[in-house]
Parts: C-alpha cells; structure tokens; sequence
C-alpha cells in the first residue's frame, strides 16, 4: 500500500509542477491577438523541437497514467475496507469532504483530461478534426486551435466549471503528497497547508478565467 501511495505522491508533485509551467504557457493567451498568437506558437515549436521536452512529454503521459490508476486501485481497496467494518466510527467526522471524495474528484478530472487531449492534442498532435490551420512552416497553427475552442461558449464553461473539482483535488492532494513522502513537521504542515491553499486558488483561479478572457477578447 505505501509503495502505491509513494507512486501517487510523486507523480501527483509532478503534475504539480507541470501545472505551473502550463498556467504560464496559457497566461500568453490573454495578451493582445498579434503579441499573443507569435509568442504561443513560438513557445509551441520551442517545446516541439526539444529532445528534453520530448522526454519530459512522455514523462508526464506516464505519471498521469500511473497517478490514476494507483488511485483507482487504492480508492477500491478503501471501499472493500469500509463494507468489511474495517474503518473507524468516527472517520467522516475526522476528515474533509475533499479527502473522503478524492476517488470522485479524481474520476472528474480524468474526464477533463480526456476531453481536454481529444480537443488540444489530437488536434495539435494529429491534425485531426476541423479548423486545423497551419502556420507558415507548415506545422499546426497552435494559437489558432486553442483561440477557436475558446470561442465555444459550452467548452468555456465546461473547462471553467471543471477547474474546481482540480482545485478541490490540488489542495488535498498536496498536502497529502509531502506527507506520504514522510513530511510530519508541526509547524512546516500548518506553512505547506497554507501553501497548498494558495497553490490550488491560482490554479483553479487561473486555468478557469483564462477561457473566459479569451472568449469575450
């Protein structure tokens, strides 16, 4: 079980990181249309044309893949436990909604990844689906993927909404990640509870108003 939720801890603290780089990547969005579109596309073909960030792509698929599944499998052993008596009488009063629902809030964000990838990557990756423009070196219009889903009222609002159940999962599951990896310093847990807080607001706050600058841009 501690290997299984050693595996969560980490891949969960990567993705963090990832979320980072990518709320910065789509900050570039809000910016006017003529500043904005060279400077996305430009970091596109930068991250396209890197070995490295080639690596750390694959990276990232298999951290997402092993993140859910090691979740899935330790949400089933959890309810197998607590139909066989094997929790604690007064567990819902000793934890958050969060932490009793992170199985559910994982599954909700595995659905927005999925629809995320079919809308963004296979678009990008594979050139597949409609309005797939091209830039002048022949390679996806970027840019122009992204600005044309944004435009869609519905997958604004889609994209936007499900930004909570993300943020929901960043707080608990930040804390939750130091402390698995062994983290149990008093006054450090209070400092990282307020960091994930913080964390997980600009995250939620972030990626979800995003969208919305750029469909009333």
């Amino acid at each position: 079980m501690y290997f299984k939720k050693s595996i969560i801890a980490l891949t969960g603290l990567f993705l963090c990181v990832f979320l980072i780089v990518h709320l910065s990547a789509n900050s570039i969005l809000v910016l006017p249309e003529d500043v904005a579109r060279d400077m996305y596309n430009s970091y596109s073909t930068t991250l396209r044309e890197s070995p490295l960030i080639k690596i750390v792509a694959y990276v990232l698929y298999l951290s997402i893949i092993l993140h859910a599944i090691y979740a899935l499998l330790i949400t089933i052993n959890n309810r197998k436990a607590k139909s066989k008596g094997y929790t604690m009488n007064r567990f819902k009063e000793n934890s958050s909604w969060t932490s009793q629902n992170m199985g559910l809030l994982g599954i909700t964000i595995l659905i927005f990844i999925v629809v995320h990838l079919a809308n963004f990557w296979a678009r990008i990756k594979l050139g597949m689906g409609e309005g797939v423009d091209l830039d002048s070196k022949g390679h996806v219009d970027v840019y122009e993927v992204t600005y044309s889903l944004f435009q869609n009222g519905y997958y604004v609002i889609f994209y936007s909404l499900l930004m909570i159940p993300l943020g929901l999962h960043l707080h608990h599951g930040l804390k939750s990640a130091f402390m698995t990896l062994g983290f149990y310093h008093k006054k450090g847990l209070k400092i990282l509870a307020k960091v994930s807080l913080v964390y997980a607001a600009i995250m939620t706050v972030g990626f979800g108003i995003i969208p919305i600058i750029v469909f009333f841009k």
